[in-house]
């Protein structure tokens, strides 16, 4: 390699060691006035600005009047950052008495704060973000290993998963011209769980399917008894019929019909153009909540469905706090009738399908819907009508369609049905 060509070399790793320490040295004061934005109130910039013209003006026109004016408003600036000053080393716990409630149960916290250094703490504000709102608590001045309890309650009047948190300890000035901020502790989730109602299995009873339904196929293991059959090599010992052998001589076997284990399917429609507004749409998620928790409850396996997406529903509390956070769908996810499609391309072996919907859906969309369901499955479809007052019956189809105006009402609805 000839002496010109390692002087290239060297000199383009010299320019790269410069501009890695030039972006270094960018990066640090980026992040230093991102701090320094982040402390600086906008108020605080208009009086900085101020200062800046008074003190000008005063010099170039000579008058001590602004010269005093911008000695005053920089002294303020100054005695406002002193506040600043001091350590806000917290130790944050933040507790919420039960992160399940259901809607209008009362749900309480505490938020602990602890000094565990050797110095005292100054006082300071705390902020608890709580969803779409925050609160904000006085805290005095902490000696240390002395502690600060605070209690709240959070609103539950909507159906939804609260984020709590995360804690924010502020340290600022009693004009608040400047504001430091220290994030502590990590947000909690408050799932308020749609209301459900309890009934007994029997008001579901049309809807169980313990046995299974059968199939074509037949089997040498199963719950539904078909016939006897004469004794072949590998046949289950267990499954031999000692009447019959007796009888006839021959070693006789029972012979099954495989069956369709019960596979409780739930179609609850988000489309917003299915309901007349949201007390319907509430109604609706609380239905499907109430009748999914009863097959959970039969030991049935559910599953939950809704435009575009599924949801877990292995076990009560994770079916509820899924519910907890649904909302509206894409106009373009379409209605009930695309929901009814998405079960049958999904679910093909569903045994019992129940559509939820609300009470803008025609009894032609009710129709093509349940048309598109499962052949062999039973249907069963709940329309939410808040300006129904009592629940009420009919025939679409196949499907046994009952309508209901309130909660309360789905129990004697379902009897209606088995009636």
């Amino acid at each position: 390699m000839t002496s010109h060509a390692l002087g290239t070399a060297g000199a383009a790793q010299e320019r790269g060691v410069a501009v890695g320490a030039a972006a270094h040295l960018a990066s640090i004061a980026l992040r230093w006035l991102r701090g320094v934005f982040a402390v600086v109130r906008p108020v605080a910039w208009v009086l900085i600005a101020a200062a800046v013209v008074l003190w000008i003006f005063g010099q170039i026109l000579g008058w001590w009047e602004l010269t005093v004016a911008a000695v005053v408003v920089t002294a303020v600036l100054v005695l406002c950052l002193l506040f600043l000053i001091g350590r806000t080393a917290y130790e944050v716990s933040l507790d919420l008495n039960r992160t399940r409630v259901v809607v209008g149960e009362r749900a309480v916290g505490a938020l602990t704060l602890a000094n565990s250094s050797t110095r005292a703490i100054l006082p300071s504000r705390v902020l608890l973000p709580v969803g779409s709102g925050r609160g904000v608590f006085e805290v005095g001045r902490l000696a240390p290993g002395e502690t600060a309890e605070e209690l709240f309650a959070i609103p539950t009047t909507r159906r939804a998963v609260v984020k709590v948190g995360p804690v924010s300890v502020v340290r600022g000035d009693p004009l608040g011209l400047f504001e430091r901020v220290h994030r502590r502790d990590e947000p909690v989730d408050l799932f308020v769980h749609p209301r459900t109602v309890l009934f007994d299995g029997q008001s579901l009873g049309f809807l169980r399917d313990l046995e299974g339904l059968p199939a074509t196929d037949l089997s040498r293991d199963d719950v539904s008894f078909h016939a006897l059959r004469e004794y072949q090599p590998g046949d289950d010992l267990r499954h031999v019929h000692w009447k019959s052998t007796a009888r006839t001589g021959d070693l006789m076997v029972r012979q099954y019909e495989e069956t369709r284990r019960s596979h409780f399917v739930i179609g609850l429609s988000t489309s917003p153009a299915d309901y007349r507004g949201d007390e319907e749409f509430e109604l609706a998620i609380s239905a499907a909540g109430s009748l999914g928790l009863r097959a959970l409850r039969d030991s049935q396996r559910v599953e939950v469905r809704v435009q575009e997406r599924g949801l877990p529903a292995g076990t009560g509390k994770q079916f509820l706090d899924a519910l907890s956070g649904l909302t509206h769908s894409r106009p373009r996810a379409g209605s009930i009738v695309e929901l009814a499609g998405s079960v049958a391309a999904t679910l093909a072996l569903a045994s019992v399908v129940v559509l939820v919907c609300g009470s803008t859906v025609d009894a032609n969309d009710l129709r093509t819907a349940c048309s598109r369901l499962p052949f062999g499955a039973r249907v069963l479809a709940v329309v939410a009508d808040s300006g129904a007052t009592s629940p009420t019956l009919r025939r679409i189809g196949e499907a046994d369609v009952v309508t209901i105006g309130a909660l309360e009402q789905l129990a004697g609805a379902l009897r209606k049905v088995l009636a």
